[in-house]
């Protein structure tokens, strides 16, 4: 079931579908609005595909890609090889990731946001820390 909040920031969305993917960096999965979808076919699009790096890249990136609808009732059936794939077991997690929604298993979300292996200070100042691009001081 997805939670009643969020279907209504998804209302927009919701007649077009949405795809369901594997995640590239982590053991969950991605549920793409099919609009965030066609933007990312875009960039993929305009990768050569004679070269063998990219070809491999496309390959793994779109494997077990799944079209899913929400049904009216909230619900969102996930395939079984995806269910694999995420060791979704019981209890879920359903993470805002920007333009994205990742579906974690419960447990393995707890770990993977525990931060036993990463400083996430160090980890935002890597990634945001020279990033001055606006006048609000902020970013």
């Amino acid at each position: 079931m997805i939670p009643a909040a969020l279907k209504k920031q998804l209302a927009g969305s919701l007649q077009d579908g949405f795809v369901l993917k594997r995640s590239v960096f982590q053991p969950c999965l991605e549920l793409y609005p099919m609009s965030e979808w066609n933007l990312m076919m875009q960039k993929i699009n305009k990768l050569n595909r004679f070269v063998k790096k990219n070809n491999d890249f496309i390959r793994r990136f779109t494997a077990g890609v799944k079209i899913v609808e929400i049904d009216a009732l909230g619900r969102l059936l996930v395939p079984k090889d995806l269910m694999t794939f995420s060791q979704i077991s019981k209890d879920i997690v359903l993470s805002s990731a920007v333009n994205i929604v990742e579906i974690w298993d419960k447990d393995l979300y707890e770990k993977s946001i525990a931060g036993d292996d990463i400083d996430f200070a160090d980890l935002a100042e890597d990634v945001m820390g020279n990033i001055n691009d606006d006048d609000n001081g902020i970013s």
